[in-house]
């Protein structure tokens, strides 16, 4: 876990490159942290090298679900969550969900943020 190695800098501690920007994996790696570790193991095949050529569809199969969430079953959360699979093969989405998570990572572990 690169963010608890004491010899690290700051902001590379908090999951931000170079410019300061978050990085989409070093978030996804804090966050996929803190999940129950069923879900974390599904996160982790989610994001697998193996399964790339099923995210992408699966992506937009989501989002377009989402869409139609006044249906039962189907709903707006599916919206976000396929915009967040798209995003590990769309270099353009992945800056806005780095963020995204960076935000939500802090939130979390900001002991005045209770």
């Amino acid at each position: 876990m690169p963010w608890l190695d004491p010899g690290m800098a700051d902001e590379e501690a908090a999951g931000k490159d170079q410019g300061g920007r978050p990085d989409l994996d070093d978030e996804l790696d804090r966050l996929q942290a803190r999940l129950p570790y069923r879900i974390s193991l599904f996160v982790q095949k989610v994001r697998s090298p193996a399964v790339a050529p099923y995210r992408i569809p699966a992506g937009i199969a989501l989002t377009l679900g989402g869409v139609v969430g006044f249906m039962p079953i189907v709903g707006f959360w599916m919206v976000p969550l396929g915009l967040a699979v798209l995003a590990q093969d769309v270099p353009v989405m992945r800056p806005p969900l780095a963020w995204f998570l960076a935000k939500i990572n802090g939130k979390r572990n900001d002991p005045s943020s209770s």
